[in-house]
């Protein structure tokens, strides 16, 4: 499966920051975590945190997958709105899952400092605009469930928006918690900090298969090595609908361009996330090191053969969606890219035990908030390893 398209501005502008040996013996390991892009580096790191011993493996080198593509804009929110949450799960469930949302940017802001990894992570607020009047009503209806519950929400009227964001909308909500964070470098850091203290890493390591048929599970790789377990986390993101039956996602493509460095951008931009209720939605930010990305054209349809053509063809529907919506700036392209994600029924992710791997754990953040996901995920994986249950756990199960 081809996760991204060249020229993913994330690993132009930071290369391979760290490399690791492939493994060529068999070897054992009480936790083994597959998967090293940011969810696989921030769930080794929980379990290092936890005391227990760790290794990593990674059929690419590390973060290579989806980490190099992804926009890394840090929201709260799922890709399925409140209100209609709410309707699936219940309002309870769903403003869990909302608030988890929230306490997990706070609480990755908090590992950042702690570790003192330098990732261009940057506390934002998030404006999420309608595109039109009928968007508008039930952005407005999406507003009030959010004050109800305290989420830290303001409504704001189209003039608003226009004055103090330069963007043409029909109102929106700004929401108080955001943040965003160059992902790719987060997890080569987060790892090399594990390595450090004794974690076991390998990249171009691909598995053949999972056998759980025994007590003790293992993993069978491509060159016929094996490595066992006590137990296996599979942070294998969207690559996971390979391992499993259960139909749990459906794959799209989405894309993302990004400009020169010194793009002009008032102070209220720059400091915002912005999206919109469009379909497929437009996404924006600034960047640590003074660009502007949007993001979005999402599309089932991908062809090999012409990727690129396609690349660059969406690429400028987003420049053009861009200047319909701020007319006055000035964005020249730099980088331009593409990868592979995915979406849920009911834009939550899937954590925990599937039936179908005994010994076998799985954090799979899909959707547009795959990260803050996968902060979930490390306190939920600790809490299933110690026997303790977790209060997310019913709404991200398999088979629900």
């Amino acid at each position: 499966m081809r996760i991204r398209t060249f020229e993913s501005f994330w690993l132009v502008k930071n290369g391979i920051l760290y490399s690791y040996p492939s493994l060529q013996e068999n070897l054992e390991t009480e936790l083994l975590v597959i998967g090293g892009g940011i969810t696989g580096a921030l769930i080794s790191h929980a379990l290092m945190e936890a005391g227990h011993e760790v290794m990593l493996i990674d059929k690419r080198d590390i973060a290579m997958g989806s980490s190099s593509a992804t926009t890394s804009m840090l929201q709260y929110e799922v890709d399925v709105p409140l209100y209609e949450l709410a309707e699936m799960i219940g309002e309870e469930g769903a403003v869990k899952c909302y608030k988890a949302g929230i306490e997990a940017i706070i609480n990755l802001q908090t590992l950042v400092k702690k570790t003192k990894i330098k990732c261009g992570f940057k506390m934002q607020k998030s404006l999420y605009v309608a595109h039109n009047n009928k968007a508008a009503a039930w952005l407005k209806k999406e507003f009030d469930i959010r004050s109800k519950h305290q989420l830290g929400v303001k409504w704001l009227d189209a003039k608003t928006i226009e004055k103090k964001y330069g963007i043409i909308a029909c109102g929106g909500i700004l929401s108080d918690v955001a943040a965003s964070v160059d992902a790719y470098q987060l997890a080569h850091e987060l790892i090399q900090f594990n390595v450090k203290r004794g974690m076991k890493v390998y990249d171009q390591t691909a598995i053949d298969k999972i056998d759980t048929t025994d007590f003790r599970p293992k993993v069978i790789l491509k060159n016929e090595h094996v490595i066992e377990a006590k137990k296996i986390i599979c942070c294998t993101g969207f690559e996971s609908t390979e391992l499993l039956k259960e139909k749990i996602a459906d794959l799209f493509y989405t894309y993302a361009t990004v400009s020169e460095q010194g793009v002009k951008l008032n102070k209220n931009v720059q400091n915002t996330l912005i999206w919109t209720t469009d379909d497929p939605y437009l996404y924006m930010r600034s960047t640590d090191d003074g660009r502007f990305l949007i993001g979005g054209e999402d599309s089932n349809f991908n062809f090999q053969f012409f990727q690129q053509k396609i690349k660059e063809r969406k690429a400028d529907k987003l420049k053009a969606k861009l200047l319909a919506l701020m007319p006055e700036i000035e964005f020249t392209e730099d980088f331009s890219w593409a990868g592979t994600f995915g979406s849920t029924k009911d834009g939550l992710p899937y954590i925990g035990k599937s039936p179908e791997y005994e010994n076998t754990l799985f954090v799979l953040g899909f959707g547009g908030n795959g990260i803050t996901f996968s902060v979930q995920g490390m306190e939920m994986m600790v809490n299933f390893l110690h026997g303790k249950e977790h209060e997310l756990a019913e709404y991200y199960r398999f088979g629900r």
